[in-house]
């Protein structure tokens, strides 16, 4: 009988310790002691940089005490103290980028990485092993108790992305700030920065300044779901000067992520047609809108599109001033991304102004070309010998299959995953990206409350997705990468509600892309969620609450 009560009463602590430990994503392994101890990290606790460059991590750390506790943490170089969380570089058996270990015990808090972007994820994991005050209180407690643990981890995927469309709604670069606080805290390292389209040209390029003075603004929206039921008739748009660009990227750097920006070409390029109308296979033609749909203003010549959808007018792929056009913007584009791929999208590209363009024509019979959709894979190849002459990846849409592949281009699958599968077994590099279940413009409740594009991508789907479809052999499924989630934002017109739709799916999408396959559980999952809510109202954000994560199971 004591025996049974003693294993009893074990097991009872060891309970109560694991509901002390809430990580998203969950790590490869977590160790615990079968004692319930902790270690406490008080204003007189410091920070000890026992490897070098720390110190941004370090100060990460601080930050988050801050905002979230009202304290920093003094750092040193050298301590023997035990009441020191010490950040160091460590040999690991697996130098994954990003792996680290952590380690709480008496003698403190240790976290080491192979490298500096390990050691970032491990403060990351350190931050869900704090106690998590109430929301309401405005006064944080003064010492935070944090339990013996063992943490040995790393990611499944080397790609880990999310992606927002900032050319349907334009936002400042302190929310593209936040969005990207909000990548680091769920240790994804992609951030997929959707700068051009129909709708408006956000990016500086000082070469052509009627892209962002003409090209980066609009006439009206139109009001609702599309068709609409009117136009705001407000003139609307932005956009980032390449300085400010400059600081995102800087900014997404520090925090161990890439920026990866896309261009939109051959299609989705009506902004940039009204800009510049030689563009165009017909530049003396009207920009034609659907009839459907409200239209504001001028609408006669080239006009940056004022609703949703897919356009005729897109770059004429018969005229070598667009691909020097082309070159000369990713001339400016290029040195302020330092990352290796730059996105082309070559999506959406209705061939039907090609079909009656001279030019286009001229170009396929020059180059024995068999129709519009070998000219787009010639446009999209032409394009990548251009960007691997500087030293860049292209990365495009899976339309970029039509016609044939370009030789070193990677693939993002979305029109479901056959374009992945097909990219993989030419043994090209993947990223899944599928409208189901990782568009998150799409809705996560079939009673949603505001505007959606549609669709039904509820967290449980987000959660159960598996990257790499079974069609593919050990030796394929080598080349799918990682996947991402898109935010296209045509019903997004301010940052709650893109925070609105990001959360808590984000949180479902990061332990999809880190935790291995094996350890991953829906059930366990939700319990944690219970204590990552608390955290996001910590941080004010506006998440969904269509899936009740407190409601008894």
């Amino acid at each position: 009988m004591r025996i049974t009560i003693s294993l009893l009463g074990l097991l009872l602590m060891c309970s109560v310790i694991r509901a002390q430990v809430s990580i998203i994503p969950q790590p490869v392994s977590v160790k615990q002691p079968r004692i319930n101890a902790k270690f406490s990290i008080t204003p007189a606790t410091v920070i000890v940089l026992e490897g070098s460059n720390l110190q941004k991590t370090a100060a990460f750390l601080n930050e988050y005490l801050q905002q979230i506790y009202l304290f920093k943490l003094k750092v040193v170089n050298n301590s023997t103290s035990a009441n020191a969380i010490r950040l160091n570089y460590e040999r690991l058996d697996k130098p994954i980028e990003g792996a680290y270990v952590l380690t709480v015990n008496n003698k403190g808090a240790y976290i080491a990485g192979d490298n500096e972007t390990g050691v970032f994820y491990g403060v990351q994991t350190l931050f869900q092993l704090l106690p998590v005050p109430d929301a309401q209180l405005k006064m944080r407690p003064g010492k935070l108790g944090i339990p013996y643990i063992s943490i040995e981890d790393e990611p499944r995927f080397e790609y880990r992305g999310v992606h927002l469309d900032v050319s349907r709604h334009f936002f400042p670069v302190s929310f593209v700030k936040k969005y990207i606080d909000y990548l680091a805290f769920h240790k994804l390292n992609v951030f997929h920065w959707h700068l051009t389209d129909d709708q408006g040209w956000r990016i500086e390029i000082k070469k052509y300044p009627l892209l962002t003075t003409v090209g980066g603004f609009r006439n009206g929206t139109i009001i609702g779901r599309f068709p609409g039921t009117g136009n705001d008739n407000m003139r609307y748009g932005g956009f980032y000067t390449q300085e400010e660009v400059k600081e995102v990227v800087q900014y997404a750097a520090d925090r161990h992520i890439t920026v990866l920006p896309e261009i939109e070409m051959p299609g989705h390029a009506s902004a940039a047609i009204a800009a510049y109308p030689q563009l165009s296979c017909f530049p003396d033609e009207s920009t034609k809108h659907n009839p459907r749909a409200a239209w504001s203003g001028d609408s006669t010549g080239k006009q940056v599109q004022q609703t949703w959808g897919v356009f005729d007018d897109v770059f004429c792929a018969g005229k070598d001033n667009t691909f020097q056009f082309m070159q000369d913007v990713l001339d400016e584009v290029i040195p302020l991304f330092p990352g290796k791929y730059l996105h082309v999208g070559g999506d959406e590209c209705p061939k039907n102004n090609w079909k009656r363009c001279p030019n286009c024509q001229q170009r396929i019979k020059e180059n024995n070309l068999k129709d519009e959709h070998e000219l787009q894979s010639y446009f999209i190849q032409r394009m990548e010998k251009y960007l691997n002459s500087k030293g860049k990846i292209l990365i495009g849409w899976d339309e970029i299959l039509e016609g044939g592949l370009a030789p070193n281009a990677m693939v993002m699958s979305w029109r479901g995953e056959q374009g992945g599968i097909a990219a993989a077994k030419e043994k090209h590099n993947v990223i899944m990206t599928p409208g189901t279940p990782v568009y998150f413009d799409h809705s996560q409740t079939k009673q949603e409350d505001s505007v959606t594009i549609g669709g039904y991508n509820p967290i449980e789907k987000v959660y159960a997705y598996e990257p790499v479809p079974k069609e593919l052999s050990a030796e394929e499924s080598k080349y799918v990468l990682g996947a991402q989630a898109n935010m296209w934002t045509e019903y997004m017109s301010n940052t709650q509600k893109v925070e609105y739709m990001l959360f808590p799916r984000i949180s479902a999408l990061s332990e999809v892309l880190w935790t291995p396959k094996d350890k991953k559980n829906w059930d366990d999952f939700v319990i944690r969620m219970k204590t990552q809510v608390k955290r996001y109202e910590l941080m004010g954000i506006n998440y969904s609450k269509a899936f009740n994560f407190s409601a008894p199971k």
